[in-house]
């Protein structure tokens, strides 16, 4: 059954999908009168049958669920820039596997520079993470933030930084989270392909960061939140 968000809530008891939206269940889902389809708002998760097919579909709540998806403590990844196909990926993964929050990086060795053009981006990011969401059956989309720096970066409050690295003398990913609960908040830090540099880390590590290692091979920046984030959902699986 396919899922969307939708902000606001009837007085008739019923949803009104955007235009967008409609596009997509009638022209490529191809959904009829009657059809049942799920809606979030607000968290919850409505089945809704689809009572009126226009511009902007309408869909009448026929009954509510109960969600028993959110199992791992609040996420956010903080990813240096990359280029567009990586970066659709590490949106779309990284949603997948529950992120809270995604705060794009612009690094000394980052490929890709914002130069002062994000606020397009910044939308095509929320889109994409607003898609994953409606696929992997969430009810809550993540926040794709406005791209900042690392002397930005280091103002952020959590109960845990990670920074990952691939320095040997680095403890594992396992030990730092081995206490961490469910209601704490966790900030994961990737660096672009380059690395941080030397400066960048120090700044990091001065600012609260623990220099973590995801294991004795070196990841490529796309893979790494997945796999980040594959470690927290199995510590914190039921």
């Amino acid at each position: 059954m396919q899922r969307y968000f939708v902000k606001v809530r009837n007085n008739d008891n019923s949803f009104t999908l955007s235009s967008e939206d409609s596009y997509h269940i009638t022209k490529v889902m191809r959904a009829k009168l009657k059809d049942l389809v799920e809606i979030v708002n607000n968290n919850t998760v409505y089945i809704c049958e689809i009572s009126t097919i226009d511009n902007n579909v309408k869909c009448r709540i026929k009954d509510s669920l109960i969600d028993n998806t959110n199992n791992i403590p609040s996420v956010t990844v903080a990813q240096s820039l990359v280029k567009e196909q990586k970066m659709d990926y590490i949106l779309q993964k990284s949603t997948e596997l529950g992120v809270n929050k995604i705060i794009p990086i612009e690094a000394e060795r980052s490929i890709i520079k914002a130069n002062g053009k994000s606020d397009k981006k910044i939308e095509r990011w929320n889109k994409i993470v607003k898609e994953a969401s409606e696929q992997s059956k969430r009810i809550s989309i993540p926040k794709v933030s406005e791209i900042k720096n690392i002397k930005e970066l280091i103002k952020e409050e959590y109960d845990y930084k990670i920074l990952c690295s691939v320095n040997e003398t680095s403890t594992t990913i396992k030990k730092v989270l081995q206490n961490a609960t469910i209601s704490d908040t966790i900030l994961v830090v990737i660096g672009p392909e380059g690395g941080f540099t030397k400066a960048e880390e120090e700044t990091l590590i001065n600012n609260g960061f623990i220099s973590t290692s995801l294991g004795n091979r070196v990841l490529r920046t796309e893979t790494a939140s997945s796999f980040v984030l594959s470690i927290i959902n199995y510590i914190f699986m039921r």
